[in-house]
């Protein structure tokens, strides 16, 4: 047997000819699940979080998976017994923690909308931390905990104004974003927090976007953070963790793209100035999402229609915008392969599409394939952000998952029919 190791992938892989996720060839899932089917590697995940862990080792820290970036229950079910927290951002992720077995004492609730409700539940189940946003919902946090007779542990999520030098869509750390709380309101804002009888505060927290491929924003807003954390405490508000939030990239395989560094050696750099600042001993937080799942992942579609044109050819395969939004929305990029290497096809550059009724259902533009009517393809780097946002556009139902370990190899999420789409509707009355 020879394997071919993926570039970025090292579970991802060619054994003779045939794509495999570990030790499975992945046209053995496609065959028996059908597709569009997403597939992903236990061992790279773990590997990912090891990564953070040996960045940490002799640290007080705590990873919380920001499960945004992949709420399926079995992958929320791994990071938890791996001993990993969670960062959430609504009662419903809430609820999947808890059904997935997670601590909810080691729950961070994030977000600019949380509702009355949504802070009722978390603080009956006893969550870590609420990052508060802004002062109306610093306010209101405290209504809810006194109502409810408890406290609420608080952190303040501080915009830094610091550029993360990634999507606009997807940063969160500058003066016209709608995250946290201006850099310079901060001191002000814990000073109120203080004087609040339902808030007890904990800590400060900042994030400043995603898909991240460099240190230096990160080691720019520390040092921003770190500031505001020498006047709070001046000021007699002590702080218990500092949360540095997540965001770092990955490698989607991109001709033109920046590999970003590794969380381990990131994090020496960071731990590095933290210790120069004096703040080494201090519990800290991160929640990372895409680096610990994303290059896990990919996604099988099959070749529909091959459609040449005058200015572009197009492959026409079964899965589509709904399956994988984030070409559609942020116009990303994601490596193509084939499941077979085969000889007998001209390789020919096309545009991967699907089926959806937009224009905009597009997985990759001038792709060079050698594949026919029949074949199958595997979207990379579809671990984060694809499964989670998918919908039911054009009424499609959502794909089935399947989690891989060495050879084994488990249906994780069922594929979702027209009658399971339309539960809870009602036809109107005669």
């Amino acid at each position: 047997m020879t394997d071919s190791p993926l570039p970025g992938h090292p579970q991802i892989h060619y054994r003779d000819g045939a794509l495999h996720v570990e030790d499975v060839r992945v046209a053995d899932l496609a065959a028996l699940h059908g597709t569009p089917l997403f597939v992903y590697s236990k061992a790279a995940m773990l590997a990912a979080l090891a990564a953070y862990q040996r960045g940490f080792a002799g640290r007080r820290a705590r990873i919380c998976y920001a499960m945004k970036a992949n709420s399926t229950l079995a992958v929320l079910q791994l990071f938890a017994r791996a001993g990993c927290g969670f960062d959430i951002v609504s009662g419903g992720e809430l609820a999947r923690v808890l059904a997935a077995g997670g601590d909810p004492a080691k729950v961070i609730f994030s977000g600019v909308g949380k509702t009355r409700a949504e802070m009722q539940q978390a603080l009956v189940h006893g969550i870590a931390c609420f990052n508060v946003e802004s002062a109306a919902e610093l306010d209101v946090l405290n209504e809810v905990a006194l109502q409810a007779g408890r406290t609420a542990p608080v952190s303040i999520r501080v915009n830094p104004d610091v550029d993360a030098q990634t999507h606009p869509y997807i940063s969160t750390g500058l003066k016209g974003n709608k995250f946290g709380v201006a850099h310079d309101e901060a001191l002000a804002l814990y000073r109120h927090a203080a004087g609040l009888e339902g808030l007890r505060i904990v800590g400060i927290d900042c994030h400043i976007g995603s898909q991240i491929t460099q240190a230096s924003p990160y080691l720019d807003a520390m040092d921003r953070v770190l500031d505001l954390v020498d006047a709070i405490e001046a000021a007699g508000i002590r702080i218990e963790h500092i949360d540095f939030g997540g965001g770092l990239g990955i490698d989607y395989g991109a001709p033109d793209g920046t590999e970003p560094p590794g969380a381990d050696g990131l994090w020496q750099q960071l731990l590095a100035r933290l210790d120069a600042r004096g703040y080494g001993e201090r519990l800290l937080m991160i929640e990372p999402g895409r680096s610990l799942v994303g290059n896990a992942g990919l996604c099988v579609a099959e070749v529909l229609y091959l459609k040449p044109g005058g200015q572009k050819n197009f492959c026409i395969v079964d899965a589509a915008m709904n399956d994988l939004p984030r070409p559609a929305m942020y116009e990303a990029y994601h490596r193509i392969v084939p499941l077979a290497l085969r000889q007998d096809a001209q390789a020919t550059a096309y545009d991967v599409v699907g089926p959806v009724c937009e224009s905009g259902d597009w997985l990759g533009r001038e792709r060079t394939l050698a594949v026919q009517p029949g074949d199958r393809l595997a979207v990379l780097s579809a671990g984060a952000y694809c499964m989670s946002m998918a919908s039911n556009y054009n009424t499609r139902g959502r794909a089935a998952e399947v989690l891989v370990d060495g050879r084994r190899a488990t249906l994780i999420r069922a594929r979702e029919d027209a009658q399971a789409q339309m539960r809870g509707e009602t036809l109107l009355p005669d």
